[in-house]
């Protein structure tokens, strides 16, 4: 052992009150490290509120404690008398954004501004940049304090030690003063009463960690940064609070040109879209690439992107836990419950980029009043982010991080469980919210689910197309979880349920994906009539998206393999009517007519002598056509919209090719009447489409003008360009556009 060891004053005095350096570790939270050393002389310009911890946990009297701060030089023997604190660390130098965050803290009335946001998203570096910004507010000083609420190798500081720091900046000999929390808290309220002074509590773990670190002077600002929601803090009193997210798209920007330069991101735009999209406009993984790109200019921002992509979250681990992505999430997960990391780690491997509180719950098999409560705690600790309609999502980041946790900590077989469950719930929501959509197609129900899926209730129409709405990305997710595991009829039914919602929405591509995959995996199953409608509906989606040949090739398959024959020939007659021959489309559409009449499918037939009747339209036998939308009139379809859509469409159509055009004005808001409660925008678009040439051909050029203006509108949200180019065409040849 070393002589300056063995001199050490802090040795002396531990000794001196019999404590090994482990046991004045556990007492005072500081690591066994830095007491090290400290002993040891090794660390340097230790802080005084560090020493006084040691002092309280070897239980030195305050003569002791002034006795040894004396003779490490650290204070004066006496008293120094009133001072003007300046703890601020020194300001971000670069530092980009958050403008409206800045703003948001300078317009607060309220004294206490508590900054939450997961690790790295830099809630630091927005309240020393406003601290220095606002230097002048505070000429009577700035405390701050690192209260290490999540440090890799120390307990969160104690508040009394904190505050005895806070007294000794302030010129207080707290060596001196005895008693509790309370009487030191009482002294420090005391030193700022009537002053105007700025305190920065970094870190925090808790509000109790907080409050006795509050002033008592509405002179006094606070800033508070935690990553966790500090709930009962803003319970117990009056505090703007920001949740900081990430970077938007202009910040990212500004953040990366001001470490590399507008030229540098200028010469590889693609590299930098790649780049931005991995780091998921963190602010913590951009500065991570950014600062490597800078020391390595003559290195293509293409090869970091690269490394990106193929080292995954480790590619953002750079050595120093400060500074290391993975390392500062650690620390987060770390402050869960053992139950709560394994329903984050369940998060991670959820299909879609969000998730709602009964998925989560079939996921995790919990209820969902114990789900809401683990999100909860998630969502406080900056782990996920809670959205509007009680849905939840996790950064890319974090999810990785949460992916390495399930694999590393959960078996296969429940990971595999977990997903059963959640793609259960997925599939046999959608089922029911397929049966109010489209409830006279076949019932093809799905097998049961899974012990612990929660299933919910749709009330009605409206209710299905908003759930549809709302999960169509995850439901989209969950098919492809099935594809990678080969679940062939979970894979077969999320496109089946989806069928109806995608004839509402402009998803002509995805359409088309999930029939592909089906096509792919119904091999596996025993049910033929499975494999004919997954033919015919693969067909259909071909067709829609122009793809004639491959169209009429699946559906002469499903025809050739029998069955359903009728529902075949209908969608024949469809797909020969987009590709423009209604000749061929007539003669399906005359089969499939006389395959269901008769048969009391009432709803099918009516949808016969639609199709029937919209060739013959077509084709200019206008008399004809009418007859067959006459017979529809004997039939019972009126509890289905969409054929009553389609029939008032088509009778507006003959009305206005037989210069009927108040008639067909008629015919068409009617229409836009059934339309607008089923969400079909295409059909709405087209009727108004139909309505502008009704209008029109009646002199009413400003009600025209308005069915096109809004058709343009439509078409364009629907991606429909070349429908919108066409409604654009007919403003410009009447001047009826920006009149």
């Amino acid at each position: 052992m070393s002589e300056d060891r063995r001199d050490s004053p802090i040795r002396r005095f531990r000794l001196r009150a019999g404590l090994t350096q482990e046991e004045v570790a556990d007492r005072s939270g500081l690591s066994v490290r830095t007491i090290r050393g400290l002993e040891s002389g090794k660390q340097r310009n230790p802080q005084l509120a560090s020493l006084r911890q040691l002092a309280a946990a070897m239980s030195l009297d305050p003569a002791e404690s002034d006795e040894l701060l004396a003779e490490l030089g650290v204070i004066s023997p006496t008293p120094s008398g009133p001072a003007v604190p300046r703890q601020l660390p020194a300001a971000p130098g670069l530092f980009t954004g958050r403008d409206l965050e800045l703003s948001a803290i300078d317009g607060s009335t309220a004294v206490i501004t508590a900054i939450a946001g997961p690790g790295g998203i830099g809630k630091t570096w927005l309240a020393l940049r406003w601290a220095h910004r606002n230097l002048d507010r505070f000429p009577d000083g700035q405390l701050f304090v690192d209260l290490r609420g999540y440090s890799p190798d120390s307990e969160p500081a104690e508040p009394l030690a904190v505050v005895r720091g806070f007294l000794e900046a302030l010129g207080v000999y707290a060596g001196r003063v005895g008693g509790s929390l309370d009487d030191y808290t009482a002294l420090y309220r005391s030193q700022l009463a009537d002053k105007r002074m700025l305190i920065v509590l970094d870190n925090a773990a808790t509000a109790e960690q907080v409050v006795p670190l509050l002033p008592g002077s509405a002179t006094c600002a606070v800033l508070v940064t935690s990553r966790r929601i500090l709930t009962s803090l803003l319970h117990r009193h009056s505090v703007n609070h920001l949740s900081l997210s990430v970077f938007g798209e202009d910040e990212t920007h500004e953040a990366l040109a001001e470490r590399l330069g507008d030229k540098r991101l200028a010469a590889e735009p693609e590299a930098v879209a790649e780049l931005v999209e991995l780091c998921g406009r963190y602010p913590l993984a951009l500065a991570i690439v950014a600062g490597r790109a800078h020391a390595r200019p003559d290195i293509p921002l293409a090869e970091f992107a690269t490394e990106l992509r193929e080292s995954g979250l480790d590619a953002f681990d750079d050595g120093d836990d400060a500074a290391s992505l993975p390392a500062v999430v650690s620390w987060s997960v770390r402050a869960l419950s053992v139950e709560q990391r394994v329903v984050f780690g369940r998060l991670g491997v959820a299909p879609g980029g969000d998730i709602s509180l009964p998925a989560a719950a079939s996921l995790v098999a919990m209820s969902l009043p114990q789900t809401r409560k683990a999100l909860r705690e998630m969502e406080d600790a900056s782990l996920i982010r809670r959205q509007p309609g009680d849905r939840y999502a996790m950064h890319d980041i974090i999810r990785r991080y949460a992916v390495d946790t399930v694999h590393n900590h959960i078996a296969e077989a429940d990971r595999e469980a977990s997903l059963r469950r959640v793609l259960d719930f997925y599939v046999h929501t959608a089922h029911a919210a397929d049966r109010l959509l489209a409830p006279h197609r076949p019932v093809v129900p799905p097998g049961p689910p899974s012990p612990g899926t929660h299933t919910i209730a749709l009330a009605d129409y409206t209710a299905a197309l908003a759930w549809f709405d709302a999960e169509h990305a995850n439901l989209l997710a969950a098919q492809e979880t099935a594809v990678a595991h080969g679940w062939a009829e979970t894979t077969w039914q999320v496109a089946w349920t989806l069928a109806p919602f995608h004839t509402r929405r402009p998803f002509e591509r995805e359409s088309l994906a999930l029939w592909l995959a089906a096509h792919r995996a119904v091999d596996q199953l025993p049910d033929p009539e499975i494999r004919l409608r997954t033919l015919r509906r693969l067909g259909v989606a071909h067709s829609v998206m122009g793809q004639h040949d491959e169209a009429i090739a699946r559906l002469d398959q499903a025809l050739a393999q029998g069955g359903e024959a009728g529902f075949t020939h209908y969608e024949l007659s469809a797909a020969w009517a987009r590709h423009g021959d209604y000749r061929r489309a007539l003669e399906h559409a005359t089969l499939a007519l006389d395959l269901v009449r008769g048969t009391g499918l009432d709803v099918w037939e009516a949808s016969g002598h639609v199709q029937v009747g919209y060739c013959l339209a077509r084709l200019g036998e206008l008399d004809a056509a009418h007859r067959h939308y006459q017979e529809t009139l004997l039939l019972d379809y009126h509890d289905n919209p969409v054929v009553a859509l389609d029939i008032e469409l088509d009778l507006g159509y003959i009305a206005h090719h037989n210069g009927q055009n108040r008639h067909a004005v008629q015919h068409y808001r009617r229409a836009l009447a059934l339309v607008r409660p089923i969400g079909h925008i295409y059909a709405y678009a087209k009727t108004l489409h139909r309505l502008g040439h009704a209008q029109v051909a009646l002199g009413q050029h400003d009600a025209a003008r308005a069915a096109w203006e809004e058709t343009v509108m439509l078409c364009r949200q629907l991606g429909h360009t070349e429908d919108a180019d066409h409604a654009r065409r007919h403003l410009d040849e009447l001047g009826l556009r920006d009149r």
